[in-house]
């Protein structure tokens, strides 16, 4: 069985090195018997999103965000739409993330409607968040709760009555650094500020996103993998996160 994953605007949001997600996911895919291939979303129509299972949106500076903001909007929200309304899935990471809630407004006062496809609103900070992030989340089947990840982010995001928290932080500042919760979950779409790269810390939601992707064809089941050097590595990072 055929596996696509798209990654969305890979020369311009991808400032925090979050290539270790689509080879983690490519890899899984690989490793559950799938034939996994990539396609990359640049700027302009995008004629093979209606074949892509799992997209992956990264982060970017205020710059970047500005540079592709009318071609997300002209080229990509429609297709993203229909994508995702059939079962594909969304991961989207800091800019992303922003981009995909309703609006984000810059420092400067400048303010950039996203496609809205997250119920959430982002405005920046006057404070950056750093530092090594837990977060307890509640997806059944994985065999883990907890996310492990690092934030470096200004913005300060806050979720609508359409969108779930991702997780409840147990350790970082989240979303805001106000109300506990990290990340948005709507539908098929997951958005984030954990870095690091999150999936090859959490092999556990790689799996979630391949197997809810696979649902569509009507079987989400995935083999079994022996992660025990992942999830112990993935325990590591959780006790010396929680040392600091």
């Amino acid at each position: 069985m055929k596996f696509t994953v798209g990654w969305l605007y890979p020369d311009l949001m991808n400032i925090y090195g979050d290539r270790g997600n689509i080879l983690t996911l490519l890899k899984r895919a690989e490793w559950h018997g799938l034939e996994a291939r990539l396609v990359e979303l640049g700027r302009g129509a995008a004629t093979e999103m209606q074949d892509v299972d799992v997209f992956f949106f990264g982060g970017g500076q205020d710059r970047e965000q500005a540079l592709i903001y009318d071609d997300l909007r002209e080229f990509k929200q429609e297709s993203l739409q229909r994508a995702v309304d059939d079962g594909a899935q969304i991961l989207a990471v800091c800019g992303g993330y922003q981009l995909l809630g309703h609006y984000y407004q810059t420092a400067e006062g400048e303010r950039f409607d996203g496609i809205g496809m997250l119920d959430v609103k982002t405005e920046a900070g006057k404070k950056r968040f750093i530092g090594d992030v837990v977060v307890q989340t509640g997806f059944e089947g994985m065999v883990h709760d907890t996310l492990v990840g690092f934030e470096n982010h200004s913005g300060r995001t806050f979720l609508g009555p359409g969108a779930q928290r991702l997780g409840k932080v147990l350790m970082g500042k989240g979303n805001n650094g106000s109300d506990k919760t990290e990340g948005a979950v709507q539908g098929n779409i997951i958005g984030t500020y954990l870095h690091g790269s999150l999936l090859p810390k959490n092999p556990h939601l790689a799996d979630h996103l391949i197997g809810k992707a696979l649902k569509r064809r009507g079987d989400g089941a995935l083999s079994h993998l022996d992660d025990s050097a992942e999830l112990a590595a993935h325990g590591w990072i959780l006790q010396r996160a929680q040392r600091r």
